[in-house]
C-alpha cells in the first residue's frame, strides 16, 4: 500500500528578489536557498573587500570555470583566474586532500586554499564564486534590512498578481 507523502521542494539558483521567491513558493516550493544577497552584508564573515568585489561586479564579470574537483562553478574573474586559464597556476602543495574527485598533480591550483585566501581579501591567490545575479547587488547592507527588503517586495509582488 502506498502512502502520500509531502517532499518539501527547496528551490535554489537565480533567486535575488522577494518577488523570486514569491513566485517559486506560487509554483509550491516549501522554500528557497539564497547566498549570494548574504555575501554582501554586514554580518557575513569574509574580508570587506571579498563583499566589495560582490558590490563592483558587473554582468560582464561573472563566468563559468572548471573547478579543481571536476564540478562546474559560478565566479568573479579575475586576474587569479586568468593565470588559471594561461596555464599559469600550479599548486606548490595541497595539505587538505578535502575531496576524492580532485586530482592533485594535474590541478592548477588548491582551491580549498584559493577560497580561504578570497575569504581573507587576497585575491591575487584566490577568487570569489558568486551566483548568476549577483551583479545586482549594489550595496552592503545588514541582515535585517535585507529581510525588510525581501519582505517589501515579495508582498508587493503578491499586491501586483491580486490586482491583474
Amino acid at each position: 500500500m502506498r502512502t502520500k507523502r509531502n517532499i518539501p521542494v527547496i528551490a535554489a539558483g537565480g533567486i535575488f528578489s522577494g518577488a523570486d521567491i514569491k513566485r517559486f513558493f506560487d509554483l509550491g516550493a516549501s522554500g528557497v536557498q539564497m547566498a549570494t544577497r548574504f555575501v554582501a552584508t554586514e554580518e557575513c564573515d569574509v574580508d570587506p573587500a571579498f563583499k566589495e568585489a560582490y558590490v563592483n561586479c558587473r554582468k560582464e564579470d561573472i563566468g563559468i570555470i572548471q573547478s579543481p574537483v571536476g564540478m562546474p562553478g559560478r565566479a568573479i574573474k579575475n586576474t587569479f583566474l586568468k593565470k588559471v586559464v594561461l596555464g599559469e597556476k600550479h599548486p606548490s602543495d595541497c595539505p587538505f586532500h578535502c575531496i576524492v574527485t580532485c586530482k592533485q598533480q594535474n590541478s592548477p591550483y588548491c582551491i580549498f586554499k584559493a577560497l580561504i585566501n578570497a575569504r581573507k581579501g587576497n585575491f591575487e591567490n584566490g577568487f570569489a564564486f558568486i551566483g548568476a545575479n549577483g551583479w545586482k547587488v549594489k550595496e552592503i547592507v545588514s541582515v535585517k534590512a535585507l529581510f525588510e527588503e525581501l519582505s517589501r517586495e515579495y508582498h508587493f509582488e503578491g499586491k501586483l498578481q491580486a490586482n491583474a
